[in-house]
Protein backbone atom coordinates (compact mmCIF):
# COMPACT_ATOMS: atom_id res chain seq x y z
CA UNK A 1 0.00 0.00 0.00
CA UNK A 2 1.52 3.24 -1.33
CA UNK A 3 1.92 6.18 1.25
CA UNK A 4 2.42 9.88 0.25
CA UNK A 5 4.76 10.25 3.09
CA UNK A 6 7.47 8.06 1.13
CA UNK A 7 8.08 11.10 -1.56
CA UNK A 8 9.31 13.28 1.73
CA UNK A 9 11.20 10.60 2.97
CA UNK A 10 13.30 10.51 -0.63
CA UNK A 11 13.78 14.30 -0.47
CA UNK A 12 14.72 14.07 3.22
CA UNK A 13 17.64 11.59 2.00
CA UNK A 14 19.04 12.94 -0.47
CA UNK A 15 19.36 16.82 1.24
CA UNK A 16 22.40 18.13 1.86
CA UNK A 17 20.93 19.37 5.14
CA UNK A 18 20.30 16.41 6.72
CA UNK A 19 19.78 15.28 9.83
CA UNK A 20 18.69 12.70 11.98
CA UNK A 21 15.16 11.82 11.15
CA UNK A 22 12.43 11.46 13.74
CA UNK A 23 9.01 9.54 12.34
CA UNK A 24 6.13 10.58 14.63
CA UNK A 25 2.29 9.76 14.98
CA UNK A 26 -0.47 7.64 16.73
CA UNK A 27 0.11 3.93 16.61
CA UNK A 28 -0.36 1.99 14.60
CA UNK A 29 -0.58 4.26 11.47
CA UNK A 30 2.29 2.26 9.34
CA UNK A 31 5.80 3.99 10.74
CA UNK A 32 7.40 0.43 10.72
CA UNK A 33 6.48 -0.73 7.51
CA UNK A 34 6.93 2.91 5.64
CA UNK A 35 10.50 3.15 6.95
CA UNK A 36 11.48 -0.94 6.40
CA UNK A 37 9.95 -0.10 2.91
CA UNK A 38 11.92 2.83 2.36
CA UNK A 39 15.16 1.19 3.33
CA UNK A 40 14.29 -1.90 0.58
CA UNK A 41 14.05 0.84 -1.91
CA UNK A 42 16.51 4.01 -1.46
CA UNK A 43 19.58 1.44 0.39
CA UNK A 44 21.82 -1.55 -0.51
CA UNK A 45 21.34 -2.13 3.21
CA UNK A 46 18.95 -1.71 6.38
CA UNK A 47 19.47 -2.17 9.78
CA UNK A 48 16.91 -2.11 11.81
CA UNK A 49 16.33 -2.32 15.65
CA UNK A 50 13.39 -2.04 17.95
CA UNK A 51 13.74 -0.69 21.67
CA UNK A 52 10.07 -1.95 22.57
CA UNK A 53 10.60 -4.30 25.54
CA UNK A 54 14.71 -4.41 24.24
CA UNK A 55 16.84 -3.81 27.61
CA UNK A 56 19.77 -5.66 26.09
CA UNK A 57 19.37 -3.16 23.31
CA UNK A 58 18.92 0.03 25.54
CA UNK A 59 22.02 -0.87 26.98
CA UNK A 60 24.49 -0.09 24.01
CA UNK A 61 23.48 3.31 24.93
CA UNK A 62 23.92 3.30 28.65
CA UNK A 63 27.96 3.71 29.09
CA UNK A 64 28.34 6.33 26.81
CA UNK A 65 26.62 8.51 23.66
CA UNK A 66 29.79 8.25 21.53
CA UNK A 67 28.64 8.00 18.09
CA UNK A 68 31.35 5.67 16.57
CA UNK A 69 31.46 3.31 19.83
CA UNK A 70 27.49 3.11 19.52
CA UNK A 71 27.28 2.49 15.44
CA UNK A 72 30.60 0.07 15.78
CA UNK A 73 28.67 -2.50 18.42
CA UNK A 74 25.15 -2.00 16.72
CA UNK A 75 26.89 -3.56 13.61
CA UNK A 76 29.11 -6.05 15.19
CA UNK A 77 28.43 -7.28 18.01
CA UNK A 78 23.86 -6.60 18.26
CA UNK A 79 23.48 -7.13 14.27
CA UNK A 80 26.47 -9.10 12.94
CA UNK A 81 27.05 -6.81 10.16
CA UNK A 82 28.48 -3.37 10.06
CA UNK A 83 26.71 -0.42 9.37
CA UNK A 84 28.25 1.58 6.28
CA UNK A 85 27.60 5.46 6.07
CA UNK A 86 25.92 6.49 2.63
CA UNK A 87 24.84 2.46 2.02
CA UNK A 88 23.16 1.50 5.33
CA UNK A 89 20.10 3.19 6.59
CA UNK A 90 20.16 2.37 10.25
CA UNK A 91 16.21 2.56 12.05
CA UNK A 92 15.62 2.85 15.39
CA UNK A 93 11.95 1.91 16.33
CA UNK A 94 9.76 2.95 18.96
CA UNK A 95 12.74 4.81 20.20
CA UNK A 96 10.84 6.58 23.06
CA UNK A 97 11.61 3.12 25.01
CA UNK A 98 15.19 4.52 25.09
CA UNK A 99 15.57 8.12 25.90
CA UNK A 100 19.52 7.68 25.90
CA UNK A 101 19.08 6.42 22.16
CA UNK A 102 16.89 10.28 21.59
CA UNK A 103 19.83 12.05 23.26
CA UNK A 104 22.49 10.47 21.38
CA UNK A 105 20.71 12.02 17.91
CA UNK A 106 22.97 15.08 19.06
CA UNK A 107 26.23 13.21 18.70
CA UNK A 108 25.00 11.43 15.45
CA UNK A 109 23.99 14.65 14.01
CA UNK A 110 27.00 16.44 14.75
CA UNK A 111 29.95 13.82 13.94
CA UNK A 112 27.91 11.49 11.69
CA UNK A 113 26.05 13.93 9.33
CA UNK A 114 26.95 11.08 6.66
CA UNK A 115 24.58 8.23 7.72
CA UNK A 116 20.97 8.14 7.46
CA UNK A 117 19.40 7.26 10.69
CA UNK A 118 15.67 7.26 10.70
CA UNK A 119 13.76 6.85 14.11
CA UNK A 120 9.70 6.00 14.88
CA UNK A 121 8.29 7.05 18.01
CA UNK A 122 4.32 6.66 19.00
CA UNK A 123 4.57 7.93 22.13
CA UNK A 124 7.82 10.10 22.09
CA UNK A 125 5.85 13.52 23.12
CA UNK A 126 4.15 11.79 25.97
CA UNK A 127 7.65 10.95 27.28
CA UNK A 128 9.61 13.52 26.72
CA UNK A 129 7.10 15.11 29.09
CA UNK A 130 7.36 12.02 31.68
CA UNK A 131 11.03 10.40 31.89
CA UNK A 132 12.49 14.10 31.30
CA UNK A 133 14.32 12.87 27.91
CA UNK A 134 16.80 15.29 26.98
CA UNK A 135 15.19 16.27 23.60
CA UNK A 136 17.96 16.87 20.73
CA UNK A 137 16.45 20.17 20.01
CA UNK A 138 17.75 21.82 16.54
CA UNK A 139 19.74 18.71 15.93
CA UNK A 140 16.55 16.52 14.31
CA UNK A 141 14.75 16.22 11.53
CA UNK A 142 10.78 16.04 12.09
CA UNK A 143 8.18 14.37 10.22
CA UNK A 144 4.45 13.50 11.51
CA UNK A 145 2.54 10.36 10.11
CA UNK A 146 -1.42 9.94 9.94
CA UNK A 147 -3.68 6.85 9.20
CA UNK A 148 -4.08 6.59 5.00
CA UNK A 149 -5.68 9.40 3.73
CA UNK A 150 -8.85 9.07 1.28
CA UNK A 151 -6.33 8.95 -1.52
CA UNK A 152 -3.89 6.05 -0.39
CA UNK A 153 -7.76 4.06 1.04
CA UNK A 154 -8.81 4.76 -2.32
CA UNK A 155 -5.41 3.41 -4.60
CA UNK A 156 -5.08 0.70 -1.92
CA UNK A 157 -8.53 -0.59 -2.89
CA UNK A 158 -8.34 -0.66 -6.63
CA UNK A 159 -9.15 2.87 -7.41
CA UNK A 160 -5.68 4.38 -8.67
CA UNK A 161 -7.26 4.29 -12.05
CA UNK A 162 -9.58 6.25 -10.77
CA UNK A 163 -7.89 8.91 -8.77
CA UNK A 164 -5.08 9.48 -11.65
CA UNK A 165 -8.06 10.00 -14.13
CA UNK A 166 -9.33 12.53 -11.54
CA UNK A 167 -6.73 13.77 -10.90
CA UNK A 168 -5.86 14.69 -14.41
CA UNK A 169 -9.35 16.59 -14.50
CA UNK A 170 -9.14 20.34 -14.90
CA UNK A 171 -9.61 21.87 -11.47
CA UNK A 172 -12.96 23.90 -12.95
CA UNK A 173 -14.26 20.47 -14.52
CA UNK A 174 -17.67 18.97 -13.31
CA UNK A 175 -17.01 15.08 -12.67
CA UNK A 176 -18.36 12.92 -15.21
CA UNK A 177 -20.85 10.24 -13.40
CA UNK A 178 -18.01 7.44 -14.24
CA UNK A 179 -16.15 8.64 -11.62
CA UNK A 180 -18.22 10.52 -8.93
CA UNK A 181 -20.71 7.43 -8.76
CA UNK A 182 -17.45 5.07 -7.59
CA UNK A 183 -15.66 7.81 -6.14
CA UNK A 184 -18.73 8.43 -3.32
CA UNK A 185 -18.95 4.71 -2.88
CA UNK A 186 -15.57 4.72 -2.02
CA UNK A 187 -16.00 7.24 0.45
CA UNK A 188 -18.60 5.39 2.37
CA UNK A 189 -16.07 2.82 2.45
CA UNK A 190 -13.84 4.97 4.00
CA UNK A 191 -16.04 6.40 6.76
CA UNK A 192 -15.91 2.85 7.65
CA UNK A 193 -12.84 1.36 7.21
CA UNK A 194 -10.80 4.35 8.13
CA UNK A 195 -6.55 4.28 7.42
CA UNK A 196 -5.34 2.72 10.22
CA UNK A 197 -2.89 0.77 7.68
CA UNK A 198 -3.84 -2.78 9.09
CA UNK A 199 -7.37 -2.51 8.64
CA UNK A 200 -7.02 -1.14 5.39
CA UNK A 201 -5.24 -4.25 4.27
CA UNK A 202 -7.75 -6.75 5.80
CA UNK A 203 -10.46 -4.50 3.96
CA UNK A 204 -8.60 -5.01 0.63
CA UNK A 205 -7.98 -8.56 1.30
CA UNK A 206 -11.23 -9.82 2.38
CA UNK A 207 -14.63 -6.72 1.66
CA UNK A 208 -15.27 -8.05 5.00
CA UNK A 209 -17.40 -5.40 7.56
CA UNK A 210 -17.00 -7.93 10.06
CA UNK A 211 -13.28 -8.48 9.85
CA UNK A 212 -12.78 -4.94 9.49
CA UNK A 213 -14.89 -4.06 12.64
CA UNK A 214 -13.21 -7.03 14.60
CA UNK A 215 -9.53 -5.81 13.95
CA UNK A 216 -11.17 -2.14 14.58
CA UNK A 217 -11.97 -3.54 18.05
CA UNK A 218 -8.82 -4.90 18.57
CA UNK A 219 -6.85 -1.69 17.92
CA UNK A 220 -9.09 0.06 20.42
CA UNK A 221 -8.33 -2.61 23.09
CA UNK A 222 -4.69 -1.93 22.45
CA UNK A 223 -5.10 2.17 22.78
CA UNK A 224 -6.68 1.82 26.17
CA UNK A 225 -3.82 -1.18 27.36
CA UNK A 226 -1.49 2.33 26.20
CA UNK A 227 -3.09 4.49 28.75
CA UNK A 228 -2.43 1.70 31.58
CA UNK A 229 1.43 1.12 30.45
CA UNK A 230 2.43 4.97 29.84
CA UNK A 231 0.21 7.41 31.51
CA UNK A 232 0.78 8.27 34.86
CA UNK A 233 -1.70 6.19 37.31
CA UNK A 234 -3.64 9.02 38.10
CA UNK A 235 -4.97 10.03 34.87
CA UNK A 236 -5.52 6.42 33.38
CA UNK A 237 -8.85 6.62 34.47
CA UNK A 238 -9.27 9.99 33.35
CA UNK A 239 -7.57 9.17 30.22
CA UNK A 240 -11.06 6.21 29.63
CA UNK A 241 -13.55 8.87 30.60
CA UNK A 242 -12.17 11.09 28.11
CA UNK A 243 -11.75 8.60 25.46
CA UNK A 244 -15.29 7.05 25.61
CA UNK A 245 -16.85 10.57 25.64
CA UNK A 246 -15.36 11.87 22.06
CA UNK A 247 -18.42 10.00 19.74
CA UNK A 248 -20.52 11.95 22.36
CA UNK A 249 -19.54 15.13 21.85
CA UNK A 250 -19.01 15.18 18.68
CA UNK A 251 -22.84 14.39 18.03
CA UNK A 252 -23.75 17.06 20.09
CA UNK A 253 -25.40 20.20 17.84
CA UNK A 254 -22.97 22.29 19.38
CA UNK A 255 -20.05 20.11 19.56
CA UNK A 256 -17.76 22.27 21.76
CA UNK A 257 -15.67 20.24 24.01
CA UNK A 258 -17.02 20.56 27.60
CA UNK A 259 -15.18 19.02 30.33
CA UNK A 260 -17.95 19.16 33.00
CA UNK A 261 -19.92 16.43 30.56
CA UNK A 262 -16.91 13.71 30.28
CA UNK A 263 -17.49 12.85 34.44
CA UNK A 264 -20.23 14.27 36.75
CA UNK A 265 -18.67 16.36 39.29
CA UNK A 266 -14.88 16.83 37.89
CA UNK A 267 -13.59 19.70 36.04
CA UNK A 268 -11.92 20.74 33.73
CA UNK A 269 -8.58 21.21 36.09
CA UNK A 270 -9.15 17.72 36.99
CA UNK A 271 -8.75 16.27 33.20
CA UNK A 272 -6.58 18.89 31.22
CA UNK A 273 -3.55 16.65 31.51
CA UNK A 274 -5.35 13.38 30.60
CA UNK A 275 -6.48 15.60 27.06
CA UNK A 276 -3.32 17.01 26.67
CA UNK A 277 -1.65 13.09 26.97
CA UNK A 278 -4.03 11.91 24.26
CA UNK A 279 -3.51 14.80 21.92
CA UNK A 280 0.08 14.53 22.57
CA UNK A 281 -0.18 10.43 22.03
CA UNK A 282 -1.79 11.23 18.97
CA UNK A 283 -4.71 9.32 19.38
CA UNK A 284 -7.08 13.21 19.08
CA UNK A 285 -7.28 16.54 17.49
CA UNK A 286 -7.86 19.70 18.90
CA UNK A 287 -9.48 22.53 16.94
CA UNK A 288 -9.42 25.49 18.87
CA UNK A 289 -11.79 28.67 18.57
CA UNK A 290 -10.75 31.75 16.72
CA UNK A 291 -12.94 34.41 17.17
CA UNK A 292 -10.73 37.21 15.41
CA UNK A 293 -9.76 35.97 12.39
CA UNK A 294 -6.01 37.95 11.77
CA UNK A 295 -2.58 36.02 10.97
CA UNK A 296 -1.47 34.39 12.90
CA UNK A 297 -4.13 32.53 13.68
CA UNK A 298 -2.15 30.86 16.53
CA UNK A 299 -2.16 34.01 18.64
CA UNK A 300 -5.50 34.74 18.39
CA UNK A 301 -6.82 31.22 19.05
CA UNK A 302 -8.75 30.26 22.11
CA UNK A 303 -6.94 27.55 23.95
CA UNK A 304 -9.94 27.46 26.49
CA UNK A 305 -13.02 26.97 23.63
CA UNK A 306 -12.21 23.68 21.54
CA UNK A 307 -13.65 20.69 20.01
CA UNK A 308 -12.07 17.35 20.26
CA UNK A 309 -12.28 14.66 16.69
CA UNK A 310 -10.27 11.07 16.49
CA UNK A 311 -7.15 10.52 14.73
CA UNK A 312 -9.01 8.18 12.52
CA UNK A 313 -12.36 8.39 11.11
CA UNK A 314 -13.06 4.49 11.21
CA UNK A 315 -12.02 3.94 14.90
CA UNK A 316 -14.73 7.35 15.32
CA UNK A 317 -17.48 5.03 13.90
CA UNK A 318 -16.57 1.93 15.39
CA UNK A 319 -16.01 3.34 19.16
CA UNK A 320 -19.46 4.94 18.44
CA UNK A 321 -20.98 1.69 17.58
CA UNK A 322 -22.28 3.36 14.16
CA UNK A 323 -23.38 0.27 11.71
CA UNK A 324 -21.83 0.37 8.44
CA UNK A 325 -25.34 0.13 6.93
CA UNK A 326 -26.02 2.84 8.37
CA UNK A 327 -23.66 4.50 6.22
CA UNK A 328 -24.17 2.33 3.47
CA UNK A 329 -27.51 3.09 3.01
CA UNK A 330 -28.16 6.82 4.04
CA UNK A 331 -29.96 5.75 7.19
CA UNK A 332 -32.21 8.76 8.01
CA UNK A 333 -31.52 8.39 11.86
CA UNK A 334 -27.79 8.70 11.11
CA UNK A 335 -28.20 12.29 9.35
CA UNK A 336 -27.14 14.07 12.51
CA UNK A 337 -23.91 12.33 13.20
CA UNK A 338 -22.92 12.28 9.84
CA UNK A 339 -22.18 16.04 10.02
CA UNK A 340 -19.79 15.12 12.99
CA UNK A 341 -18.06 12.32 10.82
CA UNK A 342 -17.79 14.25 8.21
CA UNK A 343 -15.81 17.20 10.20
CA UNK A 344 -13.59 14.53 11.47
CA UNK A 345 -12.77 13.50 8.03
CA UNK A 346 -11.94 16.55 6.54
CA UNK A 347 -10.08 18.27 9.90
CA UNK A 348 -8.12 14.81 9.27
CA UNK A 349 -7.28 15.41 5.81
CA UNK A 350 -6.44 18.55 7.03
CA UNK A 351 -3.66 17.74 9.18
CA UNK A 352 -2.56 14.66 6.86
CA UNK A 353 -1.77 17.71 4.18
CA UNK A 354 0.14 19.83 6.89
CA UNK A 355 -2.51 22.35 7.37
CA UNK A 356 -3.10 23.31 11.01
CA UNK A 357 -7.04 23.84 10.83
CA UNK A 358 -8.93 26.26 13.35
CA UNK A 359 -12.53 27.00 13.86
CA UNK A 360 -14.48 30.68 13.95
CA UNK A 361 -17.38 31.33 16.36
CA UNK A 362 -19.16 34.92 16.49
CA UNK A 363 -20.88 34.63 19.85
CA UNK A 364 -24.50 32.77 19.39
CA UNK A 365 -24.96 33.79 16.13
CA UNK A 366 -22.64 32.00 13.45
CA UNK A 367 -19.65 29.08 13.25
CA UNK A 368 -17.62 28.58 10.32
CA UNK A 369 -16.25 24.59 10.65
CA UNK A 370 -12.78 25.24 9.26
CA UNK A 371 -10.06 28.24 8.90
CA UNK A 372 -5.94 27.62 8.07
CA UNK A 373 -2.94 30.05 6.81
CA UNK A 374 -1.90 29.65 3.49
CA UNK A 375 1.16 31.79 2.79
CA UNK A 376 -0.63 35.84 3.60
CA UNK A 377 -4.19 34.89 3.32
CA UNK A 378 -7.01 33.09 5.56
CA UNK A 379 -8.78 30.45 3.91
CA UNK A 380 -12.24 30.02 5.56
CA UNK A 381 -13.62 26.13 4.69
CA UNK A 382 -17.51 25.28 5.44
CA UNK A 383 -17.83 21.17 5.25
CA UNK A 384 -21.04 19.74 4.40
CA UNK A 385 -22.34 16.05 4.40
CA UNK A 386 -24.49 15.83 1.82
CA UNK A 387 -25.34 18.16 -1.77
CA UNK A 388 -26.90 21.25 -0.18
CA UNK A 389 -24.42 23.60 0.32
CA UNK A 390 -26.19 26.51 1.63
CA UNK A 391 -23.91 28.00 4.41
CA UNK A 392 -25.36 31.01 6.28
CA UNK A 393 -22.06 31.41 8.69
CA UNK A 394 -19.83 31.15 5.51
CA UNK A 395 -21.76 33.91 3.80
CA UNK A 396 -21.64 35.71 7.36
CA UNK A 397 -17.76 35.17 7.32
CA UNK A 398 -16.86 36.18 3.67
CA UNK A 399 -19.35 39.21 4.57
CA UNK A 400 -17.62 40.68 7.84
CA UNK A 401 -13.65 39.87 6.58
CA UNK A 402 -13.99 39.43 1.98
CA UNK A 403 -11.44 36.88 2.19
CA UNK A 404 -10.46 36.57 -1.55
CA UNK A 405 -10.85 32.52 -1.80
CA UNK A 406 -12.87 30.26 0.23
CA UNK A 407 -14.24 26.45 -0.38
CA UNK A 408 -17.23 24.52 0.68
CA UNK A 409 -16.49 20.77 0.62
CA UNK A 410 -19.83 18.35 0.62
CA UNK A 411 -21.04 15.77 -2.24
CA UNK A 412 -21.84 18.40 -4.77
CA UNK A 413 -19.81 18.49 -8.23
CA UNK A 414 -17.23 20.39 -8.60
CA UNK A 415 -17.81 24.21 -9.18
CA UNK A 416 -16.82 27.76 -8.26
CA UNK A 417 -19.17 31.19 -7.39
CA UNK A 418 -18.40 34.59 -5.74
CA UNK A 419 -19.84 35.06 -2.54
CA UNK A 420 -19.84 38.16 -1.30
CA UNK A 421 -16.61 39.11 -3.55
CA UNK A 422 -14.34 35.34 -2.30
CA UNK A 423 -14.09 33.21 -4.59
CA UNK A 424 -15.35 30.13 -3.63
CA UNK A 425 -14.84 26.78 -4.96
CA UNK A 426 -17.28 23.72 -4.26
CA UNK A 427 -14.92 20.37 -3.90
CA UNK A 428 -16.76 16.81 -3.71
CA UNK A 429 -15.45 15.61 -0.40
CA UNK A 430 -14.08 12.49 -2.06
CA UNK A 431 -11.60 15.38 -3.74
CA UNK A 432 -10.14 17.02 -0.98
CA UNK A 433 -6.69 15.69 -1.49
CA UNK A 434 -6.65 18.03 -4.41
CA UNK A 435 -6.96 21.36 -2.17
CA UNK A 436 -3.57 21.88 -2.41
CA UNK A 437 -3.61 21.92 -6.44
CA UNK A 438 -6.90 24.39 -5.87
CA UNK A 439 -4.46 26.64 -3.67
CA UNK A 440 -1.58 26.56 -6.40
CA UNK A 441 -4.23 27.71 -9.13
CA UNK A 442 -5.09 30.74 -7.31
CA UNK A 443 -1.24 31.60 -6.78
Amino acid sequence: MEREIMKELAAWKDSPDRKPLLLTGVRQCGKTYVLKEFGNRYFEDTAYFSFEGNRGLASVFDYDLDSERILRELGNIVRGQEIVPGRTLLIFDEIQACPNAVTSLKNFCENKRELHIACAGSLLGVSVKRDGISFPVGKVDRLQMYPMTFAEFLCADGGKALYDGAGQLPLQCELPEFYSVPLMKSLKYYYIVGGMPEVVKKWVDTHSFEEVSRLQDAILTDYVSDFAKHAPKTDIPKLGWIWDCIPKQLARDNNKFIFSHVKEGKRASELEDALEWLTDAGLVHRLEMVSNPELPLSFYADSTFFKVYMADIGLLRRKSGLSHKAILEEAELYRNFKGALTENYVLNELAAQGRHPYFWRSGNTAELDFLFENEDRIIPVEAKANISTRAKSYIQFCKKYRPSLGFKFSMKNVGHHKVENTLTYSIPLYMVWKLGRYLELFD
